[in-house]
């Protein structure tokens, strides 16, 4: 989202720099691409090693009582920010060149490079923190940092809502600027179940395959609908993580792995649908991408941000429980047109609300206004 956003910018004559880290892995943080400076598309991109974690976390608890909800003390929140990773040669050349940026955009709000990051030139930074309802964005650092910074973007109204509970004094110059996906040149869903040997309707998971992007929760919810043998589909899985599919599900869950981004929209095109059993979202780009590939959504109702997408597009099917998912999946089989109407309705709304035009004259704008002030 940032490098496409910065892109972008780049592309209406903005001089635009990446300061990002040598790491690809959100999960070890190891460096794995070479620190220094390179070009794309026009963007500046700047490289910092990592420095990880000696295990803080671990050996005095930290994530076990931030995830319980305990009162953590200033210098306990310190350590657990320090802990996963820090990339201390980023914070020394922001620190060095802020003044020579108008503006500073950091994202997402967990990371130590955005917390730390905001504390240099807080007048002229503009904080993204993809927010998710959940205990780590309850800690006093994070209200710290969204309450000091000059402006604060947002992808969806829900996240909005959610940033004025957890930071009451939100600056005057926040907005929800919302997210943009790209729109594909075509589709190619028959050669996308030719090329991975897809046999049989599937519908579709793509994300990390992890406990807090709901993952787990889905292969429950897929095991008991098997159970009553009336669904036609397998369920077919794509993106970072170990899937670790019980052997009772082997033969009807197929792991693609990670998936090249030019493959991904065939993918969405050839599934029956999109499964989104993740609660922690701010704006969920796979269901914008389903749409826009016309393919209906079925997404866990615990979400606010996707049932909000849902409900505003007329585009999709939400659950509570096991039992209303195998009804979805049944929805979806029986009734072809009628999710056909769904996939349409979503696809109209990612249309006029989240293509980089319309999202980039919104961030456009916050940015104008971020200037002006800076210069009264």
């Amino acid at each position: 989202m940032m490098a496409e956003a910065a892109r972008a910018f780049a592309e209406r004559s903005y001089e635009v720099e990446i300061l990002t880290t040598c790491a690809r892995s959100h999960f070890s943080w190891a460096n794995e691409f070479d620190p220094g400076v390179s070009e794309d598309r026009g963007v500046v991109i700047r490289r910092f090693p990592t420095v990880t974690s000696r295990g803080l976390r671990s050996r005095f608890g930290l994530d076990d009582r931030v995830q319980r909800g305990d009162h953590l003390e200033p210098r306990e929140e310190i350590a657990w920010a320090n802990d996963r990773f820090r990339v201390p040669e980023l914070f020394l050349h922001l620190f060095e060149h802020a003044q020579g940026y108008d503006a500073i955009v950091l994202s997402p709000y967990l990371f130590w490079s955005t917390i730390y990051g905001a504390e240099i030139a807080p007048e002229r930074s503009v904080v993204m923190p993809c927010l998710h309802d959940e205990p780590y964005a309850r800690l006093a650092i994070v209200r710290s940092t969204l309450s000091s910074v000059a402006g604060v973007w947002f992808l969806s109204e829900p996240e909005h809502l959610l940033g004025h509970r957890l930071a009451p004094s939100l600056p005057p110059r926040h907005s929800v600027v919302g997210a943009a996906v790209e729109i594909p040149d075509a589709y190619d869903p028959a050669g996308f179940r030719d090329r991975h040997g897809l046999k049989r309707p599937f519908v579709l998971f793509a994300g990390r395959r992890e406990p807090g992007k709901g993952w787990d929760h889905l292969l429950r919810a897929f095991a008991a609908t098997l159970i009553t043998g009336d669904v036609p589909f397998d369920l077919v899985t794509t993106g970072a993580g170990e899937p670790k599919i019980p052997d009772g599900l082997a033969e009807h869950v197929i792991d693609l792995g990670y998936l090249d981004s030019d493959e991904m929209p065939s993918a969405f095109a050839a599934a029956e649908a999109l499964v989104q059993p993740s609660a922690n979202e701010s704006f969920s780009r796979t269901v914008m991408e389903a749409w826009l590939a016309g393919t209906p959504v079925i997404a866990t109702a615990t979400g606010e941000v996707v049932t909000w997408h849902c409900e505003r597009s007329g585009g999709g099917l939400t659950y509570v429980d096991e039992y209303e998912f195998a009804q979805c999946l049944r929805f979806v089989a029986e009734a072809p047109k009628a999710a056909a109407t769904l996939a349409q309705r979503g696809r109209d709304y990612v249309l006029a609300n989240y293509t980089w035009d319309k999202v980039l004259d919104g961030m456009e704008q916050s940015l104008i206004e971020l200037d002006r002030a800076l210069k009264r």
